[in-house]
């Protein structure tokens, strides 16, 4: 699993590529959240555009990213996602919380995609 962060005026923007698992969730978790609290941006973007495979953990990631955004008074948006990753966030239900953002869409930016 590979990180590549931006902080830019609109947010900070992680590109995520390879596996999200058990294992490689817990190190973004920390680089991410490390960064947030570094930072203090108003939008976090998790970019799904290089992730290739997404277990519970992933679920786990968005969400803890979603409420540390919400501690900081600011928003979380998921990009890039592909179809199946995209129908893994919907059964978990976090289409309820509208972070989900398709290219194109408000919100949504073009995917930079991040190769393993």
């Amino acid at each position: 699993m590979a990180l590549r962060m931006e902080n830019a005026p609109d947010g900070l923007t992680v590109w995520l590529s390879g596996e999200i698992d058990h294992h490689s969730a817990r190190r973004m978790r920390e680089e991410i959240d490390a960064a947030v609290e570094r930072m203090k941006p108003s939008r976090l973007r998790l970019d799904f555009g290089g992730v290739a495979f997404m277990d519970s953990s992933g679920i786990g990631l968005i969400m803890g990213r979603y409420r540390l955004m919400q501690l900081y008074g600011g928003t979380l948006e998921i990009t890039g996602a592909s179809e199946r990753i995209r129908k893994v966030i919907r059964l978990a239900g976090l289409d309820r919380l509208n972070v989900l953002k398709d290219d194109g869409e408000p919100g949504g930016e073009p995917s930079g995609r991040v190769l393993p």
